[in-house]
């Protein structure tokens, strides 16, 4: 299947789970990383770091490559470079296949906030909280805006800007165990976990620890993607590949 040259907008644990199976099925692979994270997970195959430069960048990367799909497995909350995705694929005249987990949805006994967005989000939060927030670098500057909220920032890398007096740190990478959530919740009086809703199980430890420890979510909705054919699973997509 080595004329079968395949394009995943990569960056996700997802994406490392079907350009393995796409190269073990003998697909030529491609993974595009966007080049923010420092020392991530390397795919197999092929690998692309940097950003296209928009739409056209992406259409003519395409055109160049003489890609036959795009498999895009990116985070359901990059919307951007779905977009640019979708809408390439579609000029190129190629297929485009959407790799997306389900998200999560509250259990009777969990106390969730529903927000459309992380303003949204900062505004939920009642005066005083001590939150757990989990949201990504990019969100942070929003949160630091409320003097009155404190509690641990938690992600992967260090951010660009400063923590405002009150905040604590967390450079910690998933998965994390429920015991381990329970306990960082307990130990730093968090009274409100901030999240998106990425779904999935690598991540999900903290709501049920939060669930267990009658702690509100406050839970940033998903943005809106084109619709396109979805699979929630590699296999199937896979499949449907083949």
């Amino acid at each position: 299947m080595q004329d079968k040259r395949i394009l995943i907008l990569g960056g996700t644990s997802d994406a490392i789970t079907l350009a393995r199976e796409l190269v073990r099925s003998g697909y030529a692979v491609v993974t595009s990383l966007a080049g923010i994270t420092e020392n991530p997970t390397l795919p197999e195959g092929e690998i692309r770091v940097g950003g296209f430069g928009g739409e056209e960048g992406l259409l003519s990367y395409i055109q160049e490559q003489g890609f036959t799909a795009i498999t895009d497995a990116t985070h359901p909350f990059a919307a951007q470079i779905s977009s640019n995705g979708f809408n390439a694929a579609e000029r190129a005249g190629i297929a485009y296949y959407r790799l997306e987990r389900a998200a999560w949805s509250a259990l009777p006994a969990d106390h969730w906030i529903d927000v459309q967005d992380v303003a949204a989000a900062v505004n939920a939060l009642p005066h005083g909280a001590r939150v757990l927030l989990t949201t990504g670098r990019k969100e942070l500057a929003l949160f630091m805006t409320r003097r009155d909220l404190t509690g641990v920032v938690r992600m992967i890398e260090k951010p660009a800007i400063s923590l405002q007096t009150g905040w604590e740190l967390l450079l910690a990478r998933p998965p994390f165990s429920v015991d381990a959530e329970r306990d960082l919740m307990l130990q730093h009086w968090i009274t409100h976990l901030v999240t998106k809703n990425a779904g999935g199980k690598l991540t999900v430890s903290k709501l049920i620890a939060a669930r267990a420890l009658r702690i509100p979510v406050v839970v940033i909705a998903r943005p809106q993607k084109p619709q396109a054919r979805t699979f929630g699973s590699v296999a199937s997509l896979v499949a449907a590949l083949a």
